[in-house]
């Protein structure tokens, strides 16, 4: 099959299988009375990165480890540069407290460690375990934090993820979302190799590029479609904290199935653009306490710039 249509069906039955799963999966929750909020900061969490998940644990199983470290560190890249300077252009964003004193510290201590404990050229079962054990430290201090920040949040959550009629129905769609994952990821990462071969272009790049771009569209439809409505107030912190998942669960999970190692290029090149996109958002956040317009372009000029600069490298 032709990689890009191999490519482009593996997306779409991905994007399908991580919704499914997280219908699913949250219904039942909701039908044995887990708490909605705990259900978005976990289930949905979690589920809306099964694909970028998959993706990375298929490629790394697959001899593939440039398309796994290139699909989170360019997914994170993309987030910054791509979705959220588009969003800041089509509506300004506000920032909250929140996003400042535990999104962004977070989000910056997490990309971080990951560029120390990637100088030794891979992630394996130690930084794996490093990288779990924080993830549930921050999910259960931000779920125990949430209860009791309000009450009243829950029952506007119950409202937006409604249980379905059966739990039969809702096994079938954990049942299709896991099939669609399972296959699109398999495809995805077939194409996405086999159009590095006939392009006669790196691994590296397309995990950068092409992979971290796909896996990252459901961010940008949310952010966008969220911008044209004027409801941007929770963009930054969903961002943040997208990037903070994409490290601390896909490698964390990705590097205890098996050991990722890490081309000299990513540590000498892409985590330093990580970095600096993600430490440039901090003056831009205390200025006014917004993202502005001309802001949301100098994203998208710096992540247009490093786009560039690694398909012509």
């Amino acid at each position: 099959m032709n990689p890009i249509i191999l490519l482009i069906a593996g997306l779409v039955v991905l994007i399908i299988g991580g919704e499914g799963l997280v219908r699913g999966a949250s219904s039942i929750a909701l039908r044995v009375k887990i708490s909605p909020m705990v259900v978005g900061l976990t289930i949905v969490a979690f589920g809306t990165s099964a694909p970028e998940l998959l993706v990375s644990v298929n490629a790394a199983l697959s001899g593939s480890p440039d398309i796994s470290m290139g699909n989170v560190v360019g997914s994170n890249i993309a987030n910054l540069g791509l979705v959220l300077g588009l969003t800041a252009v089509i509506s300004p964003i506000m920032i909250t407290p929140s996003t400042l004193k535990v999104d962004w510290p977070m989000t910056m201590g997490t990309s971080l460690l990951l560029f120390l404990l990637a100088l030794n050229t891979k992630i394996g079962l130690i930084e794996g375990l490093i990288f779990i054990s924080i993830l549930t430290i921050y999910t259960t201090w931000t779920i125990r934090k949430s209860r009791k920040a309000t009450k009243a949040l829950e029952g506007e959550t119950i409202e937006e993820m409604p249980v379905s009629k059966s739990i039969a129905l809702d096994i079938l769609w954990i049942a299709l979302g896991v099939t669609g994952l399972y296959f699109g990821s398999d495809w995805f990462v077939s194409g996405a190799v086999t159009l590095a071969k006939t392009w006669g272009i790196s691994e590296r790049v397309i995990g950068v590029t092409v992979i971290a771009v796909g896996t990252s569209l459901p961010e940008l439809v949310t952010s966008v479609i969220a911008a044209i409505k004027k409801e941007t107030d929770i963009a930054v912190g969903n961002l943040l904290g997208s990037n903070i998942f994409n490290i601390l669960s896909i490698l964390g999970i990705t590097s205890l199935i098996s050991e990722i190692n890490i081309s000299p290029q990513f540590i000498s090149y892409d985590m330093i653009w990580m970095l600096g996109i993600t430490a440039i958002l901090l003056p831009m956040m205390l200025l006014k306490r917004d993202i502005n317009r001309i802001e949301g372009a100098i994203l998208l000029i710096i992540y247009s710039v490093y786009t560039y600069l690694v398909v012509i490298a």
